[in-house]
């Protein structure tokens, strides 16, 4: 019965997906490849960062970067000068009002000078000024990625990996990092800044509002702080927790299709909450 159950709801699943496939999916620009022996590393915006950029560099040197977020708005930025990076949130394509956007975009056009992918998804439209912003910088290439979540049978979660039509459910944007990395057919890819403790910070005030303390490497600007504090007072905390429980069960999905092409995703993060990946002490 349980073989049974098992059964129905990855069909279910798959044809769900399906469905999402041909209403969500758009033709995405290929990644560049690595050579196959090169490594990645993929910098989180998790406190621990900060003591894997003291006592790491030289590792973190050695091999390609891949940034995400608001890195651009920070020091190492310039100092690592990354390969790649990474754009999931709506944020950065919608609120031109916010200052950390606009310096985020400005970031990219005036101070990239040197070689770098820019992901976003191929949902995302960007604004015209930014976009005029980004075509007066040519060391930086757009590369577009399809977010659609794909469930189901393996064997077509697989395929519509691989053929980049989807990836596993994109909660945070450390997800479609790692995907687009196994995209790139690198064959090692540590993760650092990716602590995941939220936990730890997370609790109710006297109003019932859910309190959600996400530390990153950098301090926060007040404006990104009142515009993460008044998306959670919408939130229920059942809402947060199944949100937290998706990211983490993902990752046991790309765990499970890196080791079905042959690639080794290395978590190097001190104290990190994600389990699905082998870790590695530096």
């Amino acid at each position: 019965m349980a073989n049974l159950q098992t059964f129905v709801s990855h069909a279910w699943q798959t044809a769900l997906s399906i469905v999402k496939l041909i209403l969500k999916s758009r033709p995405c620009s290929m990644p560049p490849y690595s050579k196959g022996d090169d490594e990645i590393v993929i910098l989180g915006n998790g406190p621990s960062l900060n003591d894997t950029m003291a006592l790491h560099k030289d590792f973190l040197r050695e091999r390609h970067l891949l940034a995400v977020n608001f890195a651009a708005n920070t020091p190492i930025f310039q100092e690592l000068k990354p390969c790649f990076y990474m754009l999931t949130d709506p944020v950065f394509f919608t609120r031109t009002d916010m200052d950390n956007v606009q310096i985020l975009w400005s970031n990219f056009a005036n101070s990239v000078d040197w070689d770098m992918t820019l992901f976003i998804p191929t949902s995302a439209r960007i604004n015209k000024q930014w976009k005029e912003l980004l075509a007066s910088n040519k060391h930086i290439t757009l590369c577009t990625y399809n977010m659609t979540p794909v469930e189901g049978f393996h064997w077509f979660e697989n395929m519509a990996y691989s053929r980049q039509w989807g990836m596993p459910r994109p909660r945070n944007v450390l997800i479609p990092s790692i995907m687009q990395a196994i995209a790139m057919r690198y064959k090692t890819i540590y993760i650092a800044g990716a602590d995941h403790s939220w936990t730890k910070t997370l609790s109710v005030d006297d109003e019932n509002r859910v309190v959600s303390i996400q530390p990153h490497f950098y301090k926060e600007a007040k404006s990104e702080e009142e515009r993460i504090r008044v998306d959670y007072m919408n939130i229920k905390l059942h809402e947060v927790l199944e949100s937290m429980c998706i990211a983490f069960r993902t990752y046991h999905t790309i765990q499970r299709y890196a080791k079905t092409v042959g690639t080794d995703v290395i978590n190097i993060t001190p104290n990190s909450f994600i389990d699905s990946f082998p870790r590695k002490k530096l």
